[in-house]
């Protein structure tokens, strides 16, 4: 039987590009707030002995996990085979150590979390920086699917004479994957980070002027927007060096608050992002290669999950 497909609120496009990808049937689910606040889940169609997936991309998650994790726990009752999760963008990754006395290392906590009732989890580019790979806090089997590819083809139809720029050290890893993909040259800035809507870049002058990359087009890229302080600061840089507006890439574009519309006013050439998280920005796709990681890790998976 084939598997079907459950969107969570706010993840139906995302799931059709899915449908389209896979050979499934897409569920119907209601989902809906009792007065008091609480969640209402109703499955509308049949989940007996199937394989169930769930589509929750996991931006601002507070409003998501508790949703997620009844609609999950119904499908068990009803009899579902295996369930797993496709989270484009998995959050509560970030707090990977504790940094200061009396924190908790939470991307442990919601990794124990969601391992407690999915079989199994399919995401794009977690912010992997001290946990090296999904397995270390994860005990579930997972697919990680790289968004690097996907990027660089977008740089190579879209942009002349690209110079991808890392804005970070964190962002080395997307930066040399797209650039290997375009086969350009690419550049890595160093970052201070002084608070959560605070950070300083250094020069890029000098690397530009010693790199022979004159006459191209900067292409900034990193895997979450957030604040946009990082995009932001990185832009400024690139002014002060005298080169061309940027083009800004992000794998993850959260756009916290008024950080779209800041990055925006910095008179960035454009803003590109990848469809993990719905934005207007939009505009490379990576739902096929996650759709095809989805069916690998289904393949290979016992039936009692």
């Amino acid at each position: 039987m084939i598997p079907i497909l459950f969107a969570m609120p706010g993840n139906e496009a995302f799931t059709l590009h899915l449908d389209r990808a896979i050979s499934c049937e897409v569920g119907q689910m209601e989902m809906r707030r009792f007065p008091d606040g609480e969640t209402y889940v109703r499955l509308r169609s049949p989940v007996y002995g199937r394989d169930v997936v769930f589509v929750c991309t996991l931006d601002r998650p507070d409003e998501k996990l508790i949703s997620l994790y009844l609609a999950v726990r119904t499908a068990r009752e009803l009899g579902a085979r295996r369930v797993g999760l496709v989270a484009p963008y998995l959050s509560y990754m970030r707090q990977d150590a504790r940094f200061k006395e009396g924190e908790g290392i939470t991307s442990a906590h919601i990794a124990a979390f969601l391992s407690d009732f999915l079989d199994w989890l399919v995401t794009v580019d977690p912010h992997l920086h001290r946990h090296h790979r999904l397995n270390e806090i994860y005990s579930i089997p997972t697919k990680v699917v790289h968004a690097a590819p996907a990027i660089g083809d977008w740089i190579a139809e879209h942009v002349d004479n690209p110079v991808i720029i890392g804005p970070d050290a964190e962002s080395e890893q997307w930066a040399a994957k797209a650039a290997e993909s375009v086969r350009c040259p690419y550049v890595v800035l160093e970052k201070t980070r002084k608070g959560d809507h605070e950070v300083e870049v250094t020069e890029v002058a000098e690397s530009w002027g010693t790199g022979g990359w004159k006459g191209g087009t900067p292409v900034l890229v990193d895997d979450i927007t957030s604040t946009g302080q990082t995009m932001i600061a990185a832009t400024r840089r690139l002014k002060q060096a005298g080169l061309p507006p940027p083009v800004c890439i992000s794998v993850h574009p959260v756009f916290a608050g008024s950080a779209f519309e800041d990055l925006h006013a910095e008179g960035v050439a454009d803003i590109v992002s990848c469809n993990t998280i719905h934005h207007s920005t939009n505009r490379i796709d990576v739902a096929e290669a996650i759709a095809v990681a989805a069916v690998e890790l289904m393949a290979i998976l016992p039936i009692n999950g």
